[in-house]
């Protein structure tokens, strides 16, 4: 840790969620699984779809201007935008990050894309804390992004099925260089190369480009290639890497996973986040399981934390982990202390 460096704080959150909704009722319905096995194992109410105007950079900045606005900060104040949104967005090839820049008015800040699946807030937060620290022009800097993968799922294939929760939203994080408050502690990531081919889009690169033909077809749409490869990786992997960033998480912070407080994490079965909770020996009042939201990507720990703040589940001094994990394969954590006062 750079203890004599300035701390960067969280200054506030800001979350947006589209109006429509799918029910567990209309997701059995497309899928042909049981709407009992839908809420119990896949741990899904409902979650929100987009409407006609919900694209990925535009609701990224519609999350940004909550946050702004619950800090009373003016974008103008803004010196950096790092865009946490998905490639799957409003055009191919534009920079989203420029693209929130506009729409947010942070006309004095610049702008870049970081991508890494559901870890990207977290690897997010982790280049942001550095960046801040090495550069004192960046004293305020904002992540933002849109999630709306689940347009890429096709319902009627089985390959995917872990994918049917995605669903779609904005997130954003704003950030402040010497605010003793919320203060950003360490993280850890690690990522496995073994799994960087089994989930993609097949067409629409330069492997296979785009044509006629394929559009609107399966081969437009997230697949798996080696399902059975991918279970078994998994199994013998993706546990023990999970456990391993909130243990280097928390033990850079100079804490213990017992001080964990509160517990910010992605959507998953129901099952694993109870058993994720228990390993840790969480409560299950330490965390928030998203089952009216289903899986928002990297803008799940986001999603946890304004849930929580919301609800009065946070208090000073407390230990937040954000942690989460996605394809390709990455996982990742990052802690927080809750509260305090901002430097003089």
């Amino acid at each position: 840790m750079f203890r004599d460096a300035e701390p960067v704080g969280i200054v506030a959150t800001g979350v947006y969620t589209p109006a429509p909704r799918m029910s567990a009722a209309q997701l059995a319905e497309a899928t042909g699984i049981p709407q009992d096995v839908i809420e119990r194992k896949f741990g899904i109410l409902e979650k929100p779809m987009p409407g006609p105007d919900d694209h990925p950079a535009a609701m990224g900045a519609r999350a940004a201007r909550a946050a702004l606005d619950k800090a009373g900060v003016d974008p103008l104040e803004v010196d950096l935008v790092l865009s946490i949104s998905e490639e799957h967005k409003e055009h191919p090839l534009m920079v989203s990050g420029i693209k929130i820049q506009q729409l947010v008015g942070a006309r004095n800040a610049w702008a870049v894309d970081l991508a890494q699946r559901c870890c990207t807030t977290i690897a997010a937060l982790k280049v942001a804390r550095a960046m801040m620290r090495d550069d004192p022009r960046l004293r305020t800097v904002l992540l933002a992004g849109g999630y709306r993968n689940g347009d890429l799922i096709d319902y009627r294939n089985p390959r995917v099925s872990f994918m049917y929760s995605l669903a779609a939203a904005g997130g954003a994080l704003l950030l402040r260089r010497g605010l003793d408050r919320n203060v950003v502690l360490e993280a850890s990531l690690v990522s496995d190369g073994d799994f960087a081919d089994d989930v993609h889009v097949p067409a629409g690169g330069t492997v296979q480009p785009m044509t006629p033909d394929l559009a609107g077809t399966p081969a437009a749409m997230l697949d798996v290639t080696d399902v059975e490869g991918m279970k078994a990786r998994l199994r013998a992997r993706s546990h023990r890497n999970f456990m391993r960033v909130i243990q280097e998480a928390v033990t850079a912070s100079g804490a213990r996973v017992a001080d964990i407080d509160y517990l910010a994490l992605l959507h998953m079965k129901r099952s694993a986040h109870h058993a994720t909770l228990a390993e840790l020996g969480l409560r299950d009042d330490q965390s928030i399981y998203l089952e009216r939201y289903g899986h928002l990507g990297q803008l799940d720990p986001i999603l946890s934390i304004e849930l929580a703040e919301q609800r009065g589940l946070l208090r000073d001094g407390d230990l937040v982990v954000m942690a989460s994990a996605g394809v390709s394969y990455a996982w990742g954590a990052a802690a927080i202390r809750w509260g305090g006062q901002e430097a003089g």
